[in-house]
């Protein structure tokens, strides 16, 4: 079972990977990816690696809708869980 603290941690790694400078325990799920830096190409790749590493497709019009990191976690995992759901 995935949990949103497991989420949140890819996440929050992904964009440190992707913006110098920003360390991830320092990331605040409150602020978006814009308030650390990160251009729209940054969040792009933030997002895709972050579905990729948790195994998570989320359709491209739903992200449209989040403002910060913690809308992204929660859209993840809500995503995950009615996956799982869908699997059993």
């Amino acid at each position: 079972m995935m949990t949103r603290e497991h989420i949140l941690s890819v996440v929050t790694k992904h964009l440190a990977n992707a913006v110098d400078g920003v360390e991830a325990a320092a990331i605040e799920g409150a602020k978006s990816m814009k308030d650390y830096g990160a251009n729209s190409l940054d969040i792009v790749e933030v997002v895709s690696s972050a579905m990729r590493e948790l195994k998570i497709k989320v359709p491209r019009s739903e992200m449209n809708k989040l403002t910060n990191i913690d809308g992204l976690v929660d859209l993840l995992y809500a995503t995950a869980h009615k996956d799982q759901a869908a699997s059993v």
